[in-house]
């Protein structure tokens, strides 16, 4: 099977003569880079393992050319994610794909660490000096005089030199091997080829980090035509970004020591936690299938200071606790001064494949804001649980959500201290959903509390005062 897709879906879903242009300008060089990329692809047999890599710019639409393992990252943290994948499945092909602005600008502390850790990626870096996907501004590689829509006047010193990425890369001591190729005639074009081609030979032989670096026509941008383009790279980008192998030891390269695939079984994980299989609850009922079969999605929201993120961490500990994956991923921004802060937790029945809960099963909302922002994309039928002693009156979500108000605040102040309407919430969310027995709270809650044995008695009452409040909220 090709790796190429015969049609581009994206226009008039993939029929007609439509179905067979790509959404890229005429004369613009990522097509060619696309077809070397899968050329390489097909001859070293590695499609089914082959992971790309495309953030936000031009080439955020390649999943719909590479019939491939695709992900799509944020905008200059490609390298980042293609780390994830190699760690996650040391024997995949990982293509980072990337243009100047991702690369060079936004990503360029990603670039450079990921490079030097030296782990066998292949990078794919397209030049065309200038952000083309966003209208014409100024890149890091945009030349000296170059106008753009943010340089009218042409770049000048005040801006910098245009950065040469080729020859950063080749400094390093991580990367195997760094090249600079060209598309503007066919020998540049078979030179371009043969080192994206080497770019992941050497990643299926396990040697190390490759870079190349691509010169790339943008006539939309240049205001020219393809030839015209094709000429200006030859002639005025070429002296600044010189081509040639920058660097290349390969032949000295010792096979990378791949650390293992990250380790899922409970015991394992488990132990590495220092949780004995004694320390788990006996009384575990299982996972809580009745909310879902596989992955429970649940969101803590609040202001700075309610205790959304202690309480995710505390209920993610409890589930890892009971033997199941869990995932805490927190969200603070400067929500913390008072607006709506919130954390996402997982709790999976094997493996938690995405950390955040966009459409939760569960929302606890300690403030008003939180609830209107998140309580519409609870989902049909889910459980939204609200502190009704600061929200007087919860919206009509409407789709068949159970909303259920508890005074968290108010039996928080009755304890004595209001900091643990957090533990009171999740004390009603454990009686409300049954996600967790409420034995392995209260063992997550002595366990955080070790050092301050003091808090214990206070926190065990909150969680009972949570648990009969719901009781008694029906």
């Amino acid at each position: 099977m090709s790796t190429f897709y015969s049609t581009f879906t994206r226009h008039a879903h993939g029929e007609g003569l439509k179905g067979h242009t790509t959404h890229y300008c005429a004369g613009c060089g990522h097509g060619l880079v696309h077809k070397y990329l899968a050329d390489a692809i097909d001859e070293l047999g590695i499609q089914d393992r082959t992971i790309a890599i495309s953030p936000v710019g031009c080439a955020v639409f390649l999943y719909y050319y590479l019939d491939v393992g695709n992900s799509q990252a944020a905008h200059g943290r490609a390298p980042a994610v293609a780390i994830g994948h190699k760690m996650a499945n040391p024997e995949s092909i990982v293509v980072s794909y990337q243009g100047d602005g991702d690369l060079a600008s936004i990503g360029l502390a990603e670039i450079m660490q990921v490079a030097q850790m030296g782990v066998p990626i292949s990078v794919i870096f397209v030049n065309n000096a200038i952000y083309g996907m966003t209208g014409g501004q100024m890149a890091p590689t945009t030349l000296n005089g170059q106008v753009t829509t943010t340089t009218p006047a042409g770049r000048s010193a005040f801006f910098g030199q245009p950065l040469k990425m080729a020859e950063l890369m080749a400094e390093l001591d991580g990367p195997v091997f760094v090249q600079r190729v060209a598309l503007y005639d066919n020998k540049q074009r078979n030179r371009a080829k043969k080192a994206i081609r080497k770019a992941l030979r050497l990643q299926v032989e396990n040697k190390g980090f490759s870079f190349v670096e691509v010169l790339s026509e943008c006539p939309t941008h240049l205001k020219m035509t393809p030839a015209e383009a094709e000429k200006w790279v030859r002639e005025k980008m070429e002296p600044v970004f010189p081509l040639g192998v920058k660097k290349d030891i390969s032949g000295l390269a010792t096979p990378w020591a791949a650390p293992g695939k990250p380790e899922f079984r409970p015991t394992k994980v488990l132990a590495a936690l220092g949780v004995d299989d004694e320390e788990r609850r006996p009384d575990s009922s299982g996972f809580p299938e009745h909310l879902d079969r596989e992955d429970v999605a649940v969101k803590l929201a609040g202001a700075g200071g309610d205790g959304a993120q202690t309480a995710a961490l505390l209920l993610t500990r409890a589930a890892v606790g009971e033997g199941f994956d869990a995932t805490h991923i927190p969200s603070y921004g400067p929500e913390s001064r008072g607006g709506t802060s919130y954390a996402d937790v997982h709790i999976a029945r094997e493996e938690v494949l995405s950390p955040a809960a966009p459409e939760p099963h569960v929302l606890v909302a300690f403030n008003a804001p939180s609830l209107a922002k998140f309580g519409p994309k609870v989902r049909p039928g889910g459980i939204v649980i609200y502190d009704s002693s600061v929200i007087a009156e919860a919206p009509d979500i409407n789709h068949g959500t159970r909303i259920i108000g508890i005074p968290l605040t108010e039996i928080a102040l009755e304890l004595g201290n209001v900091l643990v309407k957090n533990i009171v919430a999740l004390g009603a969310l454990q009686r409300a959903t049954d996600i967790l027995p409420a034995n392995s709270l209260r063992s997550a809650l002595r366990k955080a509390l070790k050092n301050k044995q003091e808090l214990i008695s206070l926190n065990e009452q909150a969680l009972e005062r949570g648990m009969a409040a719901m009781t008694t909220a029906g």
